[in-house]
């Protein structure tokens, strides 16, 4: 009689980076175990990032029910689950399922800790790092190859498409982000982008359009072209593919192009690197090469929040107001010499 193959579930409900941060987990389960159905639960918003990944089986989208999803999941009979979420609905989903469970160390104790004490407790381990300590008792072993991200070929977008300025490179510029506290204000991008010697695509969501329009009535359509809300999770990745350098706030879309590889230069405002999800590369030299971070050193009230706000809760906004943009050219400088 045959066994079945081996079920494993995986959980991570939201959002774009902390997806993005999971798939080397998928990947290393996928060849520890390659006859396994490796399954996948998310939100539905999030469809078009996972379902292009050749190494899940199954893909299940939170429905308006948690109990209607649970009950579907039930049904499969997991011999594990992976909870990378770690969070009230995810913890209902494995008590409701069955199957041995694994779930990460959010850390929210030594966050809070640093937050609201500034007393220094955390691990000095990355997120994927504290994923495959977790899993460790299944025999799953990071392979340092880094983050993944598949884009479906009619998302590819036709670079010969843009202006003829950018056929020759350019940077992509991510102005966006989930609060306030973690974007660039929009008179500092303004005077970057009026410095930088190169073609510059804007990306963003649509709280970043009012901004975005600011920024090309002040420069124009010769040098910058706004991408902002004009593409989807994966057309923007496709656009972060074929970028020269990436200029990000600490955003989703900074994970998506350190899949690709590509040099980064981060910003940090509210939140700190040491909360372990900076760009991750696999391994330590490509992210000694690639990877810059800028930020304001020995800030009193920072950080102020592990996610952040939307305003300064001090009214100053220094973490960001105070960013050095000569360092930020000079790596640019360095980074695409």
């Amino acid at each position: 009689m045959n066994k079945r193959p081996l079920k494993i579930l995986i959980i991570r409900l939201s959002s774009i980076g902390d997806i993005v941060l999971t798939s080397p987990v998928v990947r290393c389960l996928r060849k520890t175990y390659p006859d396994a159905q490796l399954h996948f639960v998310t939100k539905s918003k999030f469809k078009n990032m996972v379902n292009e990944n050749p190494y899940i089986n199954k893909f299940y989208f939170l429905k308006k029910e948690l109990s209607d999803t649970i009950i579907e999941l039930k049904n499969e009979k997991y011999d594990y689950v992976i909870d990378l979420h770690h969070n009230l609905r995810s913890w209902l989903i494995k008590k409701q399922i069955g199957g041995k469970s694994f779930s990460y160390n959010k850390l929210n104790f030594e966050k809070w800790l640093m937050v609201f004490f500034k007393k220094d407790k955390l691990p000095r381990m990355h997120i994927v790092d504290r994923y495959f300590e977790m899993i460790a008792p299944l025999n799953v072993h990071n392979d340092y190859e880094g983050l993944d991200f598949f884009i479906n070929l009619v998302d590819e977008i036709d670079i010969a498409k843009l202006p003829p300025a950018f056929s020759n490179g350019y940077i992509a510029f991510v102005i966006g982000g989930t609060f306030f506290t973690k974007r660039l204000p929009n008179d500092k991008v303004i005077h970057l982008c009026e410095k930088i010697n190169k073609p510059i695509i804007l990306l963003g969501g649509n709280t970043e359009v009012e901004n975005a329009a600011r920024i090309m009535r002040k420069l124009g359509i010769n040098k910058i072209y706004n991408g902002v809300n004009k593409y989807g999770i994966s057309q923007s990745a496709s656009i972060l593919k074929n970028a020269d350098l990436v200029i990000t706030n600490d955003t989703g879309m900074m994970h998506i192009a350190a899949a690709f590889k590509k040099p980064i230069i981060s910003l940090w405002g509210n939140t700190i690197p040491e909360f372990g999800m900076t760009p991750y590369y696999g391994s330590k030299e490509l992210e000694q090469k690639n990877s810059t971070i800028i930020q304001v050193e020995n800030l009193s009230c920072r950080p102020c929040s592990k996610l952040g706000y939307d305003r300064c809760p001090r009214g100053h906004f220094k973490c960001m107001n105070e960013i050095n943009e000569d360092k930020i050219l000079q790596a640019i400088e360095n980074s695409i010499q």
